[in-house]
């Protein structure tokens, strides 16, 4: 059974898209079957490993409205190990679209039930909001994983994530845990960097990942070019640190 880890944070810009392009990278190249399943209408997930989604006949809004397409929604990536089911712009209109359909927070989990196993891990990029696409990904998640940049302001709206959280697992999913909370943006030579990090560690405690990801131009760069940053600049810093996490995370899971 593939373990299904939700990459969340309602507040813009922390680094949600590229985690999660580049950790299902990472989890690819060290062995582990992995799909992303992109529920961001903005796509950034899709075209960020080469897939143009206005070619693409099944989306996760297919399968939102349709749960007997997830199977048909998979669309192969070049990279190794590594699958898509894309976003479409139409994601945007869904949560009006199913807000009266019966048991609309579980729609998305009861279409990737049926290919579930056929994964090591299962990764979902979450729009920059906590509506009914959101409840969705962490209705169907084992564990969620929050990006957090280390900037000012950095645990601004967490509070209300965490209450979503809870509020899912007194609703929907006893189950849903936190997997980590990933520093995203360090810079280690700057005090407000060292600051934040402080803070989060004395919120969050044990659930803050080691590994941490730098500020980067190369990481930047890799989704204008449709690769993750392991096939973009393998030398880069921050391939580097995202394979570090890769590797923290199967440890982990282990």
């Amino acid at each position: 059974m593939g373990k299904i880890i939700a990459v969340a944070n309602q507040k813009g810009g922390v680094g949600k898209t590229t985690t999660t392009v580049n950790l299902a990278a990472g989890l690819g190249i060290l062995g582990k079957k992995t799909l992303i399943v992109d529920v961001d209408p903005q796509g950034n997930a899709t075209s960020g490993v080469g897939i143009d989604r206005r070619q693409a006949n099944y989306t996760t809004y297919t399968i939102i409205l349709d749960e007997s397409k997830g199977a048909e929604a998979v669309k192969h990536t070049d990279f190794i190990n590594l699958d898509i089911i894309p976003s479409s712009l139409d994601l945007a209109a869904a949560e009006i679209e199913i807000v009266d359909l019966e048991h609309r927070e579980a729609r998305l989990k009861n279409a990737i039930a049926p290919i579930r196993a056929n994964y090591d891990f299962i990764i979902i990029d979450c729009p920059p909001s906590l509506g009914l696409i959101t409840t969705n990904a962490l209705c169907m998640a084992d564990t969620l994983l929050v990006p957090i940049q280390c900037e000012y302001y950095a645990l601004e709206g967490l509070s209300q994530l965490m209450n979503s959280v809870r509020r899912i697992k007194r609703q929907y999913n006893g189950m849903l845990d936190i997997e980590g909370v990933l520093l995203t943006m360090y810079n280690g030579k700057l005090n407000l960097t060292r600051q934040v990090v402080e803070e989060v560690k004395k919120h969050f405690q044990r659930k803050v990942f080691s590994t941490v990801i730098p500020r980067s131009v190369r990481l930047s760069e890799a989704p204008s070019y449709g690769r993750p940053i392991q096939y973009y600049d393998k030398s880069s810093t921050g391939a580097q640190s995202y394979m570090e996490l890769a590797r923290e995370i199967i440890k982990k899971n282990s």
